[in-house]
């Protein structure tokens, strides 16, 4: 007859779970346990065994299980967009005064959106006439142009601010505005 303590039986269907799901022991809340459990956070319960396989003596150190599911790999695309909706450090001149949310305008128009849109059309924000009459739409090459130099693009703009000098803090700007 084997012996196995009341706190791991508790355990083990929970362990079984996580494991079939990609979680592993270390996700496992110690209020989980029994009263006389001996849960530590290096060593996680032993597992159920199948019937007649023996059972680890209370205190062994128990073998590494393999997870029932393996971890999927996430595909190229699904990579790529969460790299590219990563915020760009050169992103954080542009938050000082633009939102991401949708519908949500501060000093400047909200930015979710922009990509492939004319400018001077964000619902809800006053455009200077300058913006609203320069017939451009943003793209890669606008985009690229008007961080470089706003007020050089858009003489009379509102938006008050130099410009993006570094070409490649521009395409990582521009990358992510892609994303919004």
């Amino acid at each position: 007859m084997s012996f196995v303590p009341k706190s791991a039986a508790l355990v083990a269907p929970l362990l079984l779970t996580l494991a079939a799901c990609g979680g592993g022991a270390e996700q496992t809340d110690d209020a989980t346990a029994g009263p006389d459990s001996a849960a530590t956070d290096t060593a996680p319960a032993p597992a159920a065994t199948p019937t007649g396989a023996e059972t680890p003596a209370p205190g062994a150190s128990p073998s590494a299980m393999p997870s029932a599911s393996p971890t999927p790999t996430p595909t190229p695309s699904a990579t790529r967009t969460v790299a590219a909706a990563t915020v760009p450090a050169g992103f954080a001149q542009c938050a000082a005064c633009h939102s991401v949310e949708p519908g949500k305008n501060g000093i400047g128009p909200t930015l979710a959106g922009i990509f492939g849109d004319r400018a001077g059309v964000v619902p809800g924000f006053e455009f200077s006439d300058a913006m609203k009459s320069s017939g451009l739409t943003w793209n890669q090459a606008t985009l690229d142009r008007y961080l470089t130099d706003p007020r050089g693009v858009v003489p009379g703009t509102k938006m008050a601010f130099g410009g993006v000098k570094d070409a490649a803090q521009r395409q990582a700007i521009i990358n992510y505005l892609k994303t919004l």
